[in-house]
Parts: C-alpha cells; structure tokens; sequence
C-alpha cells in the first residue's frame, strides 16, 4: 500500500476527478499571451491532476 499524497487528501472523495483536469486544461487555452517561463506552471497543473484523476481509478 502506498502511502497517501496530500493532493488527495485535500480532494474530497465523491467530487469529480475530472473536474480539475478540466480547469487545468482550459489553463492551457492562453499559452499564447503567456510568457514562455509560465508555461511550466500551466503543463505542471495539467500533470498534477492528472495524476490525481488516474490514480482515483484505482477507487472504482
């Protein structure tokens, strides 16, 4: 068993794993008007929720 991650933690458990996935995808919508350093912020958030999302498959 692996120890818990404390992104998941704070995520209430009946919500919607792909909610955040969403959001962080839309983040990426404005890369264009962005300068190129936030680009790692906005693809970090994208890979940290879906991280999240998978790893709730597990709970199915």
């Amino acid at each position: 068993m692996r120890p818990a991650d404390p992104e998941e933690q704070a995520r209430p458990q009946d919500t919607d794993p792909c909610a955040g996935v969403d959001e962080a995808v839309a983040g990426l919508g404005d890369l264009d008007n962005l300068p190129l350093a936030e680009h790692v912020e906005r693809f970090d958030a994208v890979h940290t929720e879906l991280t999240v999302a998978l790893s709730s498959i597990d709970r199915v």
